[in-house]
């Protein structure tokens, strides 16, 4: 005991200051929010659109990305002959209505209204009941991330818990197989009113590389109703923080 307590002061301090420091560098290899300059976007060209494995790019008219869909694989930014598809490194991806999500030749608004209701009820503590529903387990890993001493998130009221009747909301991941379904709803509803669905990933929002096939869903909104929509194959931990937080009203955007 006295070992791991001599460990522990030798280690120091180490939970990240964000948000009341600046965030915790990111990877060079990150991709963050799509960025899309339709002014040089090669006419004719679609080699993005044919390279992308779960139809999130549409070209119909002007360049769109559904980050919804989106693996954030990287292949139509390298296959861009024009540079006019690149992904930068905002990390704040997430927002409240599914439609928001898709980027394009309009700027992506990263600000959404302050709801004094959600502020009010969930802005000191927020306990969430995590449910795999089929996923493979990098968003569930990538998620608990969260409670390690570096991000430490029950500074924020923040907590993973055991029961959904002890919880204010549910953070799914996977598309929700067949299988998952049933579990899904009734988790749902073992949860105490008013309460939160937070889906986390492609998968969650829109069935990811399973799309369409018998035996999932395309998302978990096709079973309950979702609040918060995070997009990545996974989700890095500062998007979800992030999410998490504004949700919250401790940050704004």
């Amino acid at each position: 005991m006295y070992r791991v307590i001599g460990a522990r002061i030798q280690q120091g301090y180490r939970t990240f200051k964000y948000p009341d420091g600046p965030p915790p560098s990111l990877p060079e290899r990150f991709r963050g929010m799509p960025v899309i300059d339709p002014s040089i976007c090669a006419d004719g060209c679609n080699r993005c659109e044919a390279v992308c494995p779960v139809s999130a790019i549409n070209k119909a008219g002007s360049v769109r990305l559904d980050m919804g869909r989106c693996l954030f694989c990287g292949e139509c930014a390298e296959r861009c002959p024009s540079d006019a598809l690149r992904f930068g490194g905002d990390y704040r991806l997430a927002a409240r209505q599914r439609e928001a999500l898709v980027v394009g030749e309009k700027d992506y608004v990263i600000k959404e209204p302050t709801d004094a209701f959600i502020k009010k009820m969930f802005g000191r503590s927020l306990k969430l009941r995590q449910v795999s529903a089929g996923g493979c387990n990098a968003c569930e890993a990538d998620a608990n991330v969260l409670t390690t001493p570096a991000w430490d998130i029950a500074r924020f009221g923040l907590q993973f818990v055991a029961s959904p009747r002890h919880a204010d909301g549910l953070l799914v991941t996977g598309p929700v197989t067949e299988n998952m379904k049933l579990a899904l709803e009734k988790t749902y509803a073992a949860v105490p009113s008013p309460r939160v669905v937070i889906a986390v990933g492609a998968c969650a929002i829109s069935g990811g590389p399973y799309r369409d096939h018998p035996e999932v869903c395309n998302g978990v909104a096709d079973v309950v109703p979702v609040d918060i929509y995070v997009p990545g194959c996974p989700p890095h931990p500062l998007t979800l923080l992030e999410a998490l937080l504004t949700f919250q009203g401790r940050i704004a955007r």
